[in-house]
């Protein structure tokens, strides 16, 4: 990049009001191209105080009836979209909810059509839900419809991978079934078969999973104890995906459990992400305590289940029967994590001595990134050592 494109750059950075400097150190080249001119106006709209059409004037808070029109946001919102990548455009559709008050306006079907998915906004809508106007309900749930199918692709087939490699696969069966195929083995088995010619792996035999120990008393049961207070919107956004996934899967038994003071218990909407992420209540308290008491009927089987605590650990009742509930239950054999709350990006959020306390049981408190999730679930089926796998995660992050 030479030198002007350099002054260019740092010229739309800086805004308008650096003009003047920017010429007079370039000898006059500073003028901006058509499409960086219209980067200028989309930037200077949130970002410059005093920009003449700039939505309510820059000030922060400024409320929706001081600000623009429809039309106008949607004409900028699709000027954003055209002139920017995809992660810069959710920078500045974030800004431009925080800074310039537009937040009042979310809820409009127009410029729900125009705003580019983003789980941050995701979750301010799922807060706000109660205060969506009827004429925009449909156009939110596309709007959170099209934020679950993002993270779906990202996380279906891995998540369904986790669980597949990890339940029932110490055994085969001589009884041949095409859905129980183990194409690891089958093709493993007989790579020395492999044909130049059709360049295929011709395998001598077949080798299929034994489905006998999939009945009902044998699966594996997943609990997912999820914290909905305010704080875990972008968390309970991917539990909620998590959840529908593993509920599709016959392999296993999938229960949803939500908890703030009180206890709801989502199991019954796994089938659709959408109704499930609206089965959620965003904010109030916190009873972490209480919500395990609540799930521990759930476990017929310690040692096949799996109990995963997503919060943020700012208990606000009882914290010693919480950890001795937590201890008793690992004990009894339970694979219990602890998914600490993130926010969108993976960044982790918590209550660092409580998290400290409950690692000291045992039980492994993870802040991973959403695409580490299939990996957790598979180790924890299979048995492995989680506080190994934590001190892993621990160390990559240093």
């Amino acid at each position: 990049m030479d030198t002007q494109e350099r002054i260019k750059r740092w010229r739309l950075i800086l805004g308008s009001q650096s003009e003047q400097q920017f010429s007079s150190m370039s000898g006059g080249g500073c003028s901006l191209s058509e499409e960086q001119l219209l980067m200028d106006q989309a930037l200077a709209a949130i970002y410059n105080q005093n920009a003449e059409g700039g939505f309510g004037n820059g000030q922060p808070g400024a409320g929706a009836g001081k600000g623009p029109s429809n039309p106008q946001i949607t004409k900028w919102l699709g000027d954003v979209r055209s002139l920017f990548d995809k992660d810069l455009i959710k920078i500045v559709q974030a800004d431009a909810m925080e800074r310039c008050g537009l937040k009042q306006l979310l809820f409009e079907p127009e410029l729900l059509e125009n705003l580019e998915p983003d789980v941050s906004l995701a979750s301010t809508l799922l807060m706000l839900k109660d205060q969506i106007p009827k004429r925009s309900k449909e156009s939110v749930r596309e709007f959170i419809k099209k934020i679950v199918e993002e993270i779906n692709k990202l996380l279906e087939s891995d998540i369904r991978r986790a669980v597949t490699a990890a339940v029932n696969k110490r055994q085969h069966s001589p009884i041949p079934s095409a859905a129980a195929l183990d194409f690891s083995y089958t093709i493993r088995r007989g790579l020395k078969n492999y044909n130049p010619e059709l360049k295929k792996v011709i395998p001598e035999h077949f080798y299929f999973f034994d489905r006998t120990a999939t009945t009902a008393a044998n699966k594996y049961t997943i609990i997912l104890d999820v914290d909905q207070s305010g704080s875990m919107g972008v968390s309970v956004i991917y539990s909620s995906i998590m959840s529908c996934i593993l509920a599709s899967m016959a392999s296993v038994k999938t229960r949803v459990v939500a908890f703030d003071t009180n206890i709801v218990d989502l199991t019954e909407k796994c089938e659709d992400p959408v109704d499930l992420l609206f089965g959620f209540q965003l904010g109030g308290g916190t009873d972490i305590n209480k919500s395990v008491a609540y799930c521990e009927q759930f476990i017929e089987n310690p040692k096949k289940t799996l109990f995963f605590l997503i919060t943020d650990l700012e208990e606000g009742g009882n914290r010693a029967a919480l950890l001795r509930r937590l201890k008793e239950m690992k004990e009894a054999g339970v694979t219990v994590v602890c998914l600490l709350a993130i926010a969108d990006g993976g960044k982790p959020y918590y209550d660092a001595q409580m998290a400290a306390k409950v690692a000291a049981l045992g039980v492994p408190c993870f802040a991973c990134t959403p695409e580490k999730l299939p990996e957790l679930l598979e180790r924890s089926l299979k048995g492995q050592d989680l506080m190994a796998m934590q001190k892993e995660f621990e160390k990559k992050k240093n």
